[in-house]
């Protein structure tokens, strides 16, 4: 029995593969490698001395997504892929709706008519909006969420919920992540942005790389300590072992649904992240301070003892692991996965 990984040759989705393969799972990935490569999954499968099965295919294809499933014998599906750039979301809100919900419908429907009633869904602790409070536990009520990626991953919850209430078969894990950072050990695959990176730690590792002059931060005059956003990063390996977990909770039950924060519960400031970096790397990382961004809050870290407590997980890398292995990553494929 096969894990159908959707986006699998993403960011997320390429780490998890290698845990899903070195727990023993088969793995088959459908990707439409829209901001993914290929060549990810030749590394995963260089890095794991293991192979996988890879379609090309997009989520809004039901034919394709039939065929797969006819081929395959899946039993479990982890689904990564989606649109995920909070700030072209606020530009293109029909794209980002389209492409994220329409999709997902598409591949439950396509799920059910094949009789695979297990989903573990990427979340995202966007849907906590500004958070009610901080550490934010599974039980913090949805805010109200800034941008429509965001909105996607919140109304996508919904619907995979309701799924299971009108059918107590299903079993519906929601792993709402806060920021996935860092790349495997091997230096071999990480984060590969297409254009400007939207997230701080690519955008870092372009610039001391060379690719960019330096980096722009968004707004030092939030109420925390030193005025910058504080977030709770997490290392991409620590969330993709995280997947293995909540597939092995997945196997066990009857029915259900469950939602667990994946973070550290350590909130770092954006300063506090380039200082580790240059720390880690001793290297030196120009910035200039500009105006907020739009619907960027102030703060917001989890509180992941839950996780901890039912699915036997908790982050183990810390930030200067986060660092060191994003820029082995970085200056290793200074074109990211360009031959």
């Amino acid at each position: 029995m096969a894990i159908l990984v959707t986006g699998g040759a993403g960011y997320i989705g390429s780490h998890t593969c290698i845990e899903l393969l070195d727990a023993g799972y088969e793995v088959v990935v459908v990707d439409n490698l829209c901001n993914a490569s290929k060549e990810s999954l030749e590394r995963v499968m260089d890095i794991t001395g293991k192979s996988l099965t890879f379609y090309e295919a997009d989520l809004l294809d039901r034919g394709a997504l039939l065929e797969i499933f006819e081929k395959e014998n899946i039993e479990s599906v982890i689904h990564f892929a989606g649109l995920k750039a909070v700030g072209e979301s606020v530009g293109k809100p029909l794209e980002y709706y389209h492409n994220n919900i329409t999709g997902t419908l598409v591949l439950c429907e396509v799920m059910k008519a094949h009789g695979v009633k297990s989903i573990v869904f990427s979340s995202s602790a966007t849907v906590y909006g500004d958070p009610a409070f901080v550490p934010i536990t599974e039980e913090c009520p949805k805010g109200e969420i800034t941008n429509p990626y965001g909105r996607t991953k919140a109304m996508l919850e919904q619907i995979l919920t309701d799924l299971h209430t009108a059918d107590p078969e299903w079993k519906v894990m929601l792993l709402r992540y806060f920021n996935p950072i860092g790349a495997h050990k091997s230096g071999r695959i990480g984060e590969n942005p297409k254009g400007i990176p939207n997230n701080l730690l690519p955008y870092i590792t372009q610039v001391a790389v060379g690719k960019l002059d330096c980096l722009g931060l968004f707004g030092g005059d939030y109420q925390t300590e030193d005025g910058t956003c504080v977030r709770d990063y997490i290392h991409v390996v620590d969330l993709a072992v995280g997947h293995v977990k909540a597939l092995n909770k997945v196997a066990k039950s009857q029915g259900g649904v469950w939602v667990y924060n994946l973070g550290t519960g350590i909130g770092y400031s954006v300063l506090d992240v380039i200082h580790a970096f240059e720390e880690a790397n001793d290297l030196k990382i120009p910035y200039v301070m500009k105006e907020r961004r739009p619907g960027d809050i102030a703060k917001c870290y989890a509180d992941p003892s839950k996780a901890e407590k039912e699915l036997g997980w908790k982050a183990e890398r810390s930030l200067k692991d986060m660092c060191r292995d994003s820029w082995n990553w970085q200056k290793n494929n200074p074109e990211g996965y360009v031959k």
